[in-house]
């Protein structure tokens, strides 16, 4: 990999507002870039580059916007004598009115394109071509720099035809680049597009999709890990308190109240186990502005999994229940409802649509609840402890599972220029059913080991972590054969992107 004063630069370029801040955004895998409805919002060049195991793999500048392109032109014409000397023409506009209040965007703009940046022309297939943009083209062009040009879509209209015609007689490669919506292989195929425009980009770029691609796969490996730590974390806790044994006897207002105090807390400490988890994959994917919306854990009672109401309701099938571990029983008494809204900031709604509800038995036999229990008494001043947890059902365990693995997938396919909410439409089929018998065999014996209120051994971590990276892939798989589309991961920007 070549030190990082090597990597390739690009000069990300374009008439205002036409969405060149987020392809920088999801070129550079940066949620920090503003994305504004106003034009002209960026009015100096920024550098972001793109960064894999401390080798910087290329650089993006975020450029002002073209204000006065015929005019910039009409200088240059009137500077030039020949095709030969164009690139130095540009280069002494720009030395000449860098302090002209008039040219300052375009000064701005061209600066790291004489400085050797190759160029990204942005342009909005959604509106229709007009000549206004050929002096900007024209510029570009007399720089004599490796240039691209993207199409980005931002609007409904779509003028994708004409623009490729005219782009194509000014850049040597002209692509459709949705860069919201834009899958990861798509951004592969930039780089390679680009790296055959410059011998000297060839192996950096190369070098480039290798570093992307084998940190997508590490960042699966990651999650599953962190979810299999979660996950862990959540089966297994209970909440304690150290009591005088005079402990008022079942029934009363005390033991009640007490009873209730555990289980909140019990339940808060499952909300923010679940929420560090949400941050933590987050954080992995380097995205840091997302707001979530989404429903806690709560305490709900009597909820049948297998009625017909529940079924229609979460838009599940029976068949997913029973592969889920769901067919365990009917659920009585004490349950947890894990309850989401179905519109999810990354974080949310339960795999196929399932909005889920788990029973959860605490203590002793399923069909008999007991979710209290005082432990023997200690030392002379009679003492005992009263617990509440660890959760013995297993149906929690695939609900915090089926959570976690959603929200992973949507945060690991969103691009960075993404702003506006997450929503899953729900599926009566499920990605559980495609995982096979050793995985899913792994998956119920570390369930059943955690409940007991057991730490995994690393012996028993690891086929966990590993069928849960199963899944990851499994449920990747299962969004794409079912006709996943990105819009359920990113409807689109807040407003139209500059």
């Amino acid at each position: 990999m070549p030190p990082s004063d090597q990597a390739p630069v690009f000069a990300v370029v374009g008439h205002p507002n036409r969405g060149k801040s987020s392809v920088v955004a999801t070129l550079s895998q940066n949620d920090r870039i503003a994305i504004a409805l106003e034009p002209g919002t960026t009015r100096e060049s920024h550098t972001y580059p793109l960064t894999v195991d401390n080798h910087t793999l290329y650089t993006l500048v975020d450029t002002p916007g073209f204000q006065r392109p015929r005019r910039v032109l009409e200088w240059l014409e009137a500077h030039s004598l020949s095709a030969s000397d164009r690139p130095d023409t540009v280069a002494a506009f720009v030395h000449q009115n860098r302090d002209n209040p008039k040219f300052r965007d375009e000064c701005e703009l061209l600066t790291p394109i004489i400085e050797g940046a190759g160029i990204i022309y942005v342009v909005d297939g959604s509106v229709p071509y007009t000549a206004e943009q050929e002096a900007e083209m024209t510029i570009l062009r007399w720089t004599g720099q490796p240039s691209l040009a993207l199409i980005n879509r931002i609007g409904a209209d779509d003028h994708t035809e004409s623009w490729h015609k005219a782009l194509g007689q000014f850049f040597q490669v002209v692509r459709s680049f949705d860069a919201v919506r834009a899958p990861f292989e798509k951004h592969l195929s930039l780089l390679k597009a680009f790296g055959q425009l410059r011998p000297d980009w060839e192996q950096p770029l190369d070098q480039a999709t290798h570093y992307l691609t084998r940190q997508r796969e590490d960042r699966q490996w990651q999650s599953a890990r962190l979810i299999a730590g979660a996950l862990a974390d959540m089966m297994r806790h209970q909440e304690s308190r150290t009591l005088p044994r005079n402990l008022p006897t079942p029934g009363s207002n005390s033991r009640e109240a007490l009873e209730t105090r555990l289980r909140e807390r019990w339940y808060q400490n499952q909300r923010e186990r679940e929420e560090r988890l949400r941050r933590d994959i987050e954080t992995l994917y380097q995205h840091h502005q997302i707001a979530r919306q989404e429903a806690e854990l709560s305490w709900h009672q009597d909820h049948d999994l297998f009625s017909e109401s529940t079924r229609q309701a979460w838009a599940v099938s029976k068949r997913y229940l029973a592969t889920a571990g769901f067919g365990a029983g009917a659920v009585g008494g004490a349950g947890i409802d894990a309850l989401t809204l179905g519109h999810s900031l990354g974080a949310g709604a339960l795999i196929g649509g399932l909005i889920g509800a788990a029973g959860s038995y605490f203590y002793g036999d399923r069909l008999a609840v007991q979710a209290l229990r005082l432990g023997p008494l200690k030392g002379s001043g009679e003492l005992q402890t009263a617990t509440f947890g660890p959760v013995q059902d297993l149906q929690f365990g695939y609900i915090v599972l089926g959570r976690a693995v959603d929200h992973w997938w949507h945060i690991s396919e969103r691009n960075h220029a993404g702003r506006d909410p997450l929503e899953l439409p729900p599926s009566d089929s499920h990605w559980l059913e495609q995982l096979d018998s050793p995985q899913r065999k792994a998956i119920q014996q570390a369930l059943g080991k955690l409940r007991k209120g057991r730490q995994l051994a690393p012996d028993e971590q690891q086929p966990l972590e590993a069928a849960i990276h199963s899944a990851l892939v499994g449920y990747r798989k299962w969004r794409a054969d079912n006709g996943a589309s990105r819009d359920s991961i990113a409807s689109g920007e807040a407003g139209r992107p500059r």
